[in-house]
C-alpha cells in the first residue's frame, strides 16, 4: 500500500478538476467531499471516484460551470434544477436551502433533478447535523440492483443517510446503500486484486460470484438482505423508497432509466436527490440528551467478544477519522496510484507525491 499525505490528496484532486474546467471554488468543494470519504475509510467514494467525474466533464456529461436554480418553493419545500453541475455544487446549494427552511419552519425538504453523482450521501446529512439539525440525504443511481425474483438489474444502490445531533458534540450517523454493498466497494477489491465476499453480487450467468471483475461486468448487485430467503426484498423496497423521494418528487429519471456508471458514457445522468433538514427545537425539548442516553446505552452493552465493543452507528467512521488525521496520510492500493499517475500525465498536473 502507498502512503499519501492528506493535503497532497486534496491538492491533486483540486488540480485535476480545475484542469478540466471546474472553477476553483467548485473544485475545492468536490475535493473536500471525496477526501472525507477516504478519511472515514469509505474508499469506494473517495479518490476512487475522481476518474469518473473527470470523464463525465471531458465528455460533456457534467457541466463543471453549471449552476442550480430554484424552480418552485414553499415555506418548507423547494424544487431545484441542478443544471447538470458537479454533485458537490448541487449538494451544497440544496442542503443549504434545506437548512435555511428548517431554521425558519422546523423542516426543510429540497428535491432536485438534473444532478450528478454526489459522493457519500452521509456528507450532506452531516452538513445539517453540524448546525444542530437532523440531516437526511438520498440519491438515486444507475440500475445495478437485481429486484427480488428478477434476472436483471433495475434499481439503484440508492443510499439512505441520516445524522442526528446528541449532547456534548456526539451524534448518530447512518449512511448505507440499499444494495448489500455499494458498487464502489467491488471496484476497491478489484484494485487490490482481492476477491469479493459471496453474497455481494451475481455474475453474468446470474449466479453468485466472488470475482470482482465479473461482478462489475454483470452489474447485478444483490439488494440489502440478499436473497428472498434472507429478506432481500426489504433492500429492494428501500431502494424504491429512495427513488420515490428522489425521482418521484423531482421529475428526474428513475433508476431503471439512468445511464450506466461507466467510463464509456457521455449521456447526462439526470439523477434525482432529496435533502431534508429538521430542527429538533420545533419538537419535544431534550432531543440531544435523549440521543446521548440512547448512544451510551448501546455502547455500554456487554459484547459477545470483549475485544470488539458494541458501536453506535457512526462510531467506526469517527475512529477512522481520528486515526487518519493522527497518521496524516491515506493508504491506497498500488493500482490506484498508477491509475492516477497516468491521469496526471494526461491532464498535465503534478502527480501525487508519496511518503515512505
Amino acid at each position: 500500500m502507498a502512503k499519501v499525505p492528506l493535503e497532497e490528496v486534496r491538492r491533486f484532486m483540486e488540480d485535476c478538476l480545475m484542469a478540466v474546467g471546474a472553477p476553483d471554488s467548485e473544485a475545492k468543494a468536490h475535493a473536500a467531499l471525496l477526501l472525507h470519504a477516504d478519511v472515514t475509510g469509505h474508499f469506494s467514494h473517495g479518490l476512487n471516484r475522481l476518474v469518473f467525474y473527470i470523464n463525465d466533464i471531458e465528455k460533456g456529461a457534467t457541466d463543471p460551470n453549471g449552476k442550480p436554480v430554484v424552480l418552485k418553493e414553499s415555506a418548507a419545500t423547494v424544487l431545484v434544477d441542478g443544471g447538470n453541475a458537479l454533485g458537490a455544487t448541487v449538494g451544497n446549494f440544496c442542503m443549504d436551502l434545506a437548512i435555511k427552511k428548517a431554521k425558519e419552519a422546523g423542516i426543510g425538504l429540497v428535491t432536485v433533478n438534473h444532478s450528478n453523482h454526489f459522493g457519500m450521501a452521509g456528507w450532506w446529512a452531516l452538513k445539517a447535523e453540524q448546525q444542530g439539525l437532523i440531516g437526511l440525504a438520498f440519491t438515486n443511481s444507475s440500475p445495478v440492483l437485481v429486484p427480488t425474483r428478477a434476472k436483471h438489474s433495475a434499481c439503484g444502490t440508492n443510499p439512505i443517510s441520516m445524522f442526528a445531533p446528541a449532547a456534548g458534540g456526539d451524534s448518530l450517523g447512518v449512511d448505507m446503500a440499499t444494495t448489500t454493498v455499494a458498487i464502489g466497494k467491488i471496484e476497491v477489491q478489484v484494485h487490490k486484486n482481492e476477491p469479493i465476499p459471496e453474497g455481494w453480487a451475481l455474475g453474468p450467468d446470474g449466479q453468485p460470484t466472488t470475482d470482482g471483475n465479473l461482478a462489475l461486468e454483470a452489474s447485478r448487485l444483490l439488494p440489502l438482505g440478499g436473497s428472498e430467503q434472507t429478506s432481500g426484498y426489504k433492500g429492494y423496497a428501500l431502494s424504491l423508497l429512495v427513488d420515490v423521494l428522489c425521482s418521484g418528487l423531482s421529475g428526474s429519471l428513475a433508476s431503471y432509466q439512468v445511464r450506466p456508471w461507466s467510463l464509456n458514457e457521455s449521456r447526462q445522468p439526470n439523477l434525482g436527490q432529496c435533502f431534508i433538514a429538521i430542527d429538533p427545537g420545533f419538537f419535544a425539548p431534550g432531543f440531544e440528551d435523549r440521543m446521548s442516553d440512547c448512544l451510551q446505552h448501546l455502547r455500554n452493552m456487554e459484547p459477545v467478544d470483549p475485544s470488539l465493543p458494541v458501536l453506535a452507528p457512526g462510531d467506526k467512521e469517527r475512529q477512522n477519522i481520528e486515526q487518519t488525521h493522527g497518521r496524516g496520510t491515506i493508504m491506497y492500493a498500488p493500482n490506484i496510484i498508477q491509475l492516477y499517475e497516468d491521469l496526471a500525465k494526461r491532464l498535465g498536473v503534478r502527480a501525487m507525491q508519496l511518503v515512505a
